[in-house]
């Protein structure tokens, strides 16, 4: 048998293997959390699992792939054919294994769920490195050099991959398009890997079955693409708009016979209005409607977290000019597009943390509503935040904050640890409740520098009943200050994820969170 890589020249397509299986690598684990948010969210848990996952997965490929490496020259076209397979079947067994993980809970739940999808095809991938480490190594003397070479030409392919699916791919082509590409790519690489080993090698076996592999891929990519989803669904529920954004899956969900169209993104609901008159149906969101009350000679306003807009829409009623700061440009096009929002001041489209310090403000009063039933975006509710947004406000100015969770009759941690954060700013609060009476529930903070209490705040006799029965007193104590160097919010709001998920999922059905 002919040495495949006697010359330097005969090494290039070795690196070009490597080079492709790295990025696949590192495409795979950064998409997973795209398929899996949708289910679990994009926590921190997620991320976790996704990153152990990935790293268990190309231990076991490194060391099962070595073994093999010793014993044949020949199967790297096998294992790049089968790494192709597995991959376009990821897509396909995402909606069964997520609902089979369902009940594990966030954690141990996204991490099974991970292993399941996605280790099969990074252990092949991880098998790829010692097959090309001995098909370099022609003397014990350059192992060392061939090695080298090998896992610095993959590690160049995985950054390569990385910045071409998040700077160019992923923001116009879909996740479960992205995966079936790269197995078709895989599979294709697989065959112009075996023409080159049929050079050296005739083996009739491994020919056969990579070619086998590649058939059964193509009748997969054809089922993949074409098949209807075999899960549950609600019939009554119309999707008006969907997209899939760098920050989630964006829908627009009617449900005609309760006349209630949602805007959601993966499993939250951030926006909530009637079809036939677009009136806003989020009952925390009703408290704005009490603040140029409560701030009469409010002039300017910044809305972090625009969702569908009704808040700067109801302050806009009020003559009140409204920046909206949202995240995500899907959300800003289906609030205006199906919620009919009209914004009356700037609209900003990015991250908070980095637009708040490019505003010069000041303002009279800023929402500050991100704080959904997703995951949580911690980085937004910490003394270090709190601090910024406090410097955007005037004198007078007031900060409202809305939180999902839990009351646990006034004891809950996370909820005593945005109370305690926010006093850590802000001397003066005042908590109320959106639905009394109910133990899961948004919560509404409204914090400012100067006192103020319902008796004095010139509220009408409706408004000021209204909100009084809404008042609620926390416990600070039993809370934790969250700060840029440690924030235990996620941890905190685990029971929280998990219940507003399930949820969620059994009101709009499983088909609208798994693809």
């Amino acid at each position: 048998m002919n040495e495949p890589t006697s010359s330097g020249l005969s090494k290039i397509w070795l690196y070009g293997t490597v080079f492709f299986t790295g990025a696949a690598v590192m495409v795979i684990e950064l998409l997973g959390t795209r398929l899996i948010a949708p289910f679990y969210g994009a926590s921190l848990y997620v991320w976790t699992s996704l990153i152990s996952v990935t790293l268990i997965a190309l231990a076991l490929g490194y060391y099962v792939g070595g073994i093999l490496a010793d014993r044949a020259r020949t199967g790297l076209s096998l294992i790049i054919a089968l790494s192709g397979l597995l991959t376009l079947i990821i897509p396909w067994l995402v909606g069964p294994v997520l609902l089979a993980t369902d009940l594990l809970g966030l954690r141990l739940g996204s991490f099974i769920s991970t292993l399941i999808l996605f280790s099969p095809s990074l252990i092949m991938l991880g098998m790829v490195g010692p097959f090309a480490v001995k098909l370099s190594t022609s003397a014990l003397s350059n192992v060392g050099a061939s090695t080298g070479s090998i896992y610095a030409v993959s590690t160049v392919g995985s950054v390569i991959g990385t910045l071409f699916l998040g700077f160019y791919l992923f923001p116009v082509v879909g996740s479960k398009e992205i995966f079936v590409g790269v197995g078709i790519a895989l599979l294709l690489l697989s065959l112009a890997v075996l023409a080159i080993e049929r050079r050296y090698s005739k083996s009739l076996k491994t020919t056969v079955t990579t070619i086998a592999v590649v058939i059964l891929g193509g009748v997969m990519t054809l089922f993949v693409i074409n098949a209807n989803k075999a899960l549950l669904t609600k019939d009554d529920l119309q999707t008006r708009f969907e997209q899939e954004s760098l920050y989630g899956w964006v829908r627009v969900i009617d449900k005609p016979k309760e006349n209630i169209r949602l805007l959601t993104v993966d499993a939250s609901t951030i926006g909530a209005a009637s079809i036939s008159h677009g009136e806003n149906l989020l009952t925390y969101q009703k408290i704005v409607t009490l603040i140029p009350q409560l701030l009469p000679d409010m002039k300017k306003a910044l809305l972090i977290g625009q969702g569908a807009g009704h808040m700067a829409m109801t302050l806009k009623q009020h003559g009140v000019v409204t920046d909206t700061l949202e995240i995500d440009p899907a959300v800003a096009e289906a609030a205006q597009k199906y919620f009919d929002f009209e914004p009356n001041g700037k609209t900003i489209i990015g991250d908070a943390r980095y637009e708040i310090r490019q505003l010069e403000g000041p303002y009279d009063f800023i929402i500050l509503d991100v704080f959904t039933g997703g995951s949580e975006p911690s980085h937004l509710l910490t003394v270090e935040t709190l601090q910024q947004l406090s410097g955007l406000l005037t004198k007078r100015g007031m900060l409202a904050l809305n939180f999902v969770s839990f009351s646990d009759n006034g004891q809950n941690a996370a909820l005593n640890s945005v109370a305690k954060t926010l006093a850590q700013v802000f001397p003066h609060q005042q908590v109320f409740i959106s639905n009394p009476g109910d133990d899961f529930n948004d919560f509404i903070f409204l914090a400012t520098h100067e006192a103020w209490d319902l008796e004095t705040a010139g509220l009408t006799g409706k408004s000021y009943d209204w909100l009084k029965q809404r008042l609620l007193v926390l416990d600070q104590v039993q809370g934790v200050v969250l700060t840029d160097n440690l924030s235990q919010l996620e941890r905190l709001q685990i029971r929280k994820s998990e219940h507003y998920r399930r949820m969620i999922v059994d009101s709009l059905g499983v088909n609208h969170f798994v693809r």
